[in-house]
């Protein structure tokens, strides 16, 4: 009970020391925003800050803060010191640095920016890394919510791919309307069903607790079942494992969405870095309720984390509310495809120079990665081991995104003349971790192809990529350029 507690204050805490911190080091001003400089009704809108924080929160907020915690916590109760630390001190930096870096250069998306910092023998590897990154993305966030409502809500029927169907086309629609139309009208009311559904989640883990506190701590029985170090080793496993709860890549490809319909820099803290703690919270808030009931009820730690969804919400709210929450996970995972799919229109379409204005021009940039999401679909669902592939492959791939953000916003940093340990450090680790990972993991560890390597080799050797991409990184961030710092005109 006290990790649990301990970690929900500290990461309260850390947005109002660590936040403010990182907020003075990169110095939001009033100058002119790219929703104003570069309005043009589609994608650059002024929109009241409270929409665009609710947006940030749904765009951010996939499963991973509940599919990836109700694996992860079976590492542990370490599990929730390393959410808040990792959140404060690499997630919500990474989410706040991704967000200023877009609205200092008229709301660039991810590839620019790592263009613009890390040069362009880089750029040409991640930007279409990113394109790929992004459309498993989308294959997962329509997989994942089509297997939920069929198995929760209709499984006598075989409703499966007419979910697929239905997201699916809700996808295209919010790829190609303007951003204040489907997204800015629909997002409002789904963050009120997914903080309802986590708000009771929390009081009936805290009454359940406080009544009796070992539901929140390990036991003998939850000990013996936990992953094993030899298995699942904490480094680098967990921090892939609850990508979405600690830092994830993909949220440096949502945050130029709503860099482009923000009034003032001045918001900027609350709506990137707040919503990122945000994040952080829910992500203990399952992570809790998966110990408790790994701890009632031992043999769902063997179950599919679907399954064990669905126990969390009928056992602690009952059938209607842990109905109404599982309706909040499918729209975690499908407020998170949509705009994926818009990112992934956005940056192909600024990587081939493409004005997004006319409807006509989105919706051919939009056909191939339509067709490259539907092959992605037919193969996942073609048996239980593709679709494991895919998620393993977007699992570490996010992971990349995240370095790379980090590493660029280092670079970006160091040419201001600014501290750029506060995107470094955690750079420099996730980049340990992500080689780490590739370099251990194999279908031996249940996990993607990889190299197979023992661990010990895998870690020195990520230690010394880490160290040697710093260098490199620092190196860089010597070089000044004459990009201009202000997204304003």
């Amino acid at each position: 009970m006290l990790y649990f507690l301990g970690g929900i204050v500290l990461l309260i805490a850390g947005y109002f020391s660590y936040g403010k911190l990182v907020e003075s080091i990169v110095g939001p001003d009033d100058r002119t925003v790219p929703a104003v400089s570069d309005a043009d009704g589609v994608d650059y809108i002024v929109l009241p800050k409270w929409k665009n924080m609710m947006i940030q929160l749904l765009n951010i907020a996939g499963i991973g803060p509940v599919i990836g915690v109700i694996i992860g916590i079976k590492f542990g109760e370490l599990t929730f010191l390393i959410i808040p630390l990792g959140c404060i001190v690499a997630g919500a930096t990474h989410d706040f640095l991704a967000g200023m870096m877009s609205i200092r250069d008229h709301g660039a998306n991810l590839p620019k920016i790592i263009r613009d910092n890390l040069g362009n023998a880089y750029s040409k590897f991640f930007s279409w890394f990113t394109i790929l990154l992004l459309l498993l993305v989308v294959a997962v966030f329509i997989n994942v919510p089509a297997k939920l409502i069929d198995k929760s809500f209709l499984p006598d029927i075989a409703f499966f791919w007419w979910a697929v169907a239905i997201i699916f086309v809700y996808y295209i629609a919010a790829t190609l309307f303007p951003v204040d139309k489907i997204i800015g009208m629909l997002y409002p009311f789904f963050a009120i069903m997914l903080l309802a559904g986590t708000a009771a989640l929390l009081v009936m883990l805290l009454v359940m607790g406080f009544r009796d506190p070992s539901v929140l701590h390990e036991s003998a029985a939850f000990r013996e079942r936990m992953f094993k170090p030899d298995d699942a080793p904490i480094i680098p496993l967990l921090f892939v494992t609850i990508a979405c709860g600690i830092i994830s890549g993909f949220h440096g490809t949502q945050s130029p969405i709503v860099a482009r319909t923000m009034k003032s820099e001045r918001e900027a803290r609350g709506t990137f870095y707040g919503m990122m703690i945000v994040e952080g919270i829910i992500a203990m808030v399952w992570a809790g309720a998966a110990l408790l009931i790994y701890n009632r009820f031992p043999e769902y730690m063997a179950q599919n984390p679907n399954t064990t969804l669905g126990c969390i919400t009928t056992y602690m709210l009952g059938s209607w509310m842990g109905n109404l929450t599982v309706v909040a996970v499918v729209i975690l995972a499908i407020t998170s495809g949509d705009t994926a799919l818009r990112s992934c229109r956005l940056s192909l379409s600024e990587m081939l120079n493409i004005k997004q204005s006319r409807i006509v021009n989105r919706i051919l940039v939009s056909l191939p990665l339509i067709a490259a999401v539907a092959g992605l679909l037919w193969w996942s669902n073609a048996s239980a081991k593709s679709f494991n592939y895919l998620w393993n492959y977007f699992a570490w791939g996010n992971q990349v995104l995240a370095a790379s953000t980090l590493m660029a916003a280092s670079v970006w940093l160091y040419r201001q003349g600014k501290q750029a340990d506060i995107a470094l450090i955690p750079g420099m680790f996730m980049t340990f971790i992500i080689v780490t990972y590739i370099l251990w993991t194999s279908t031996a560890h249940k996990q993607a192809y990889g190299f197979g390597l023992p661990l010990g080799i895998s870690i020195g050797a990520g230690i010394v990529v880490a160290v040697v991409f710093a260098i490199w990184v620092r190196h860089l961030g010597g070089i000044r350029n004459n990009l201009p710092e202000s997204g304003g005109k």
